[in-house]
């Protein structure tokens, strides 16, 4: 890729650095803020995270292995119709998720058409048999989704995969803008920006709105975690205490007559909605792995009795496989009934002969991924890889092609990024959320933006050296605001 021109979403392709229209202003900001102002800035919003234990463990490194994530002080800047696009086609994909799940643990109508290919599905380590023919309540399987999205050009938006499963990061979303307001507030005075630290509020509407049919009024939410030692427990504890739930482990949950309640000092209190941070295999030792010490015994029996929602619901997995993810076109057409508004990224599915070809003969060219991988492990940059990494690879891709898919190495957009020197583009990703109860879909305005903070480097990964940025979207003109957000932030 040496010499490739990317689209910086502040400069566009410009080589003279002259900014996109409707970015002067924040292009200004650069230019007139000192670097070692800006260096300042982000030590001190660094440190505040460190203080505040917003943290996360990199699994198999004994030393030093709980750490903060890299914060970058420039921001990322949606405008407002780049958001309303964004939306539109987020709401749709999450739609269509929704009733792919109903439907391949229901009638599985999308498999008898032949849209999807049975054995793909049912054969999948990600579909979960125990939760077949189970419709969890209100029908809503993906209450939290968070769509990973890349950006290639001014109007080139794509899925670049789903997760539909315990998506996490939202709390960085939450920390990065609280830390902008009291670093750079006036870039709050110089924009209009949408706020998100409505999101608790979000949530906890959601929570309440899928409860089983005959919750008592005062529902009883709670945000179940494996514990302090799990590396997203910052998060865990940061939304519980902001939602106004209670943070419980297993031990705090028991079940009864397939019904759970929760222990307190008062007595038991009945649990009506469990927003989870476990994985499947851990919910429930009576129906899924036997030694897990961090689910509920009986969850699950209480969960098939109509007494519990969860969320998000067992058996998401299988919408998160890579290769169910290169069917996700035809899926959205399938149940909407109209072309995806945001396409996916091109994918080989590598259990197809001639896709595997296509892939072997291309592989310094192509990015390639385990089917039900995450966090960057276990994948391919074919341009940056050495020719005996490229080999190695291609044995592994040979034993196993059914656990793989290809993709294009893609021209990924960069922000402007603080670096030791100055000011430099690095590439990003984006990871926005979407709720979904029967109070609706709600897409919050921000999201995740993850950065590639070596030069060069496409892997944007928290567990591979990638840092955050806030993402600012931006009111639309004839939009005001009834306070702004250092207001709203001021009072809350």
């Amino acid at each position: 890729m040496a010499g490739q021109s990317f689209f910086d979403e502040i400069w566009g392709y410009s080589r003279a650095r002259k900014p996109r229209p409707g970015f002067d202003e924040i292009a200004q900001w650069i230019r007139t803020t000192p670097k070692s102002e800006l260096k300042r800035r982000q030590d001190s919003a660094e440190a505040a995270f460190r203080q505040l234990g917003i943290t996360f463990n990199v699994y198999g490194e004994e030393e030093e292995a709980e750490r903060i994530i890299p914060f970058d002080i420039v921001p990322r800047i949606f405008t407002a119709n780049e958001w309303d696009r964004l939306t539109i086609g987020l709401e749709q994909r999450v739609n269509a998720l929704n009733a792919f799940l109903g439907d391949v643990y229901g009638d599985r109508k999308i498999l008898g058409d032949g849209i999807v290919p049975a054995d793909l599905v049912l054969g999948n380590p990600g579909f979960t048999p125990a939760v077949n023919g189970h419709r969890p309540p209100h029908g809503i399987h993906v209450h939290i989704a968070g769509i990973d999205m890349v950006r290639t050009g001014p109007d080139e938006f794509y899925v670049l995969e789903d997760n539909v499963r315990t998506p996490s990061g939202v709390s960085y979303m939450l920390e990065n803008r609280e830390a902008m307001l009291r670093l750079c507030p006036e870039l709050f005075e110089i924009f209009e920006v949408e706020p998100v630290d409505r999101y608790p509020d979000a949530l906890g509407a959601m929570m309440k709105s899928v409860a089983p049919e005959g919750a008592s009024s005062d529902c009883n939410c709670v945000l179940l975690t494996p514990g302090h030692f799990n590396s997203a427990f910052y998060e865990h504890s940061f939304l519980a205490d902001n939602v106004g739930i209670e943070l419980v482990e297993s031990a705090d949950l028991i079940v009864d007559d397939d019904i759970v309640w929760m222990r307190t000092i008062e007595g038991r209190k009945r649990v009506d909605v469990i927003y989870r941070r476990i994985d499947d295999e851990f919910l429930d030792p009576l129906i899924f792995r036997p030694d897990s010490m961090l689910g509920v015994p009986g969850l699950m029996a209480a969960y098939f009795a109509g007494n519990v929602t969860i969320i998000n619901a067992p058996g998401n997995g299988i919408a998160d496989d890579k290769a169910i993810y290169s069917y996700m076109p035809e899926i959205v057409k399938y149940y909407t009934g109209e072309d995806a508004k945001l396409p996916n990224v091109e994918t080989w599915r590598c259990r197809e002969a001639d896709a595997l070809q296509y892939t072997l003969e291309h592989l310094e060219e192509l990015v390639v991924k385990k089917v039900d991988g995450s966090g960057g492990y276990g994948m391919l940059v074919g341009p940056a890889a050495t020719a005996e990494e490229i080999e190695e690879f291609r044995a592994v891709l040979k034993a196993k092609p059914a656990g793989y898919i290809a993709q294009p190495t893609l021209a990924l957009s960069t922000v402007p990024t603080l670096t030791d020197k100055s000011i430099k583009g690095r590439h990003v990703d984006f990871r926005p959320f979407v709720l979904s109860g029967t109070n609706g879909v709600t897409t919050v305005p921000g999201g995740l933006t993850r950065v590639a903070l070596q030069e060069g480097s496409l892997v944007v990964n928290s567990s591979q050296g990638g840092g955050t940025k806030d993402s600012l979207v931006l009111r639309p003109d004839d939009q005001q605001p009834a306070q702004s957000q250092s207001q709203s932030q001021a009072q809350s």
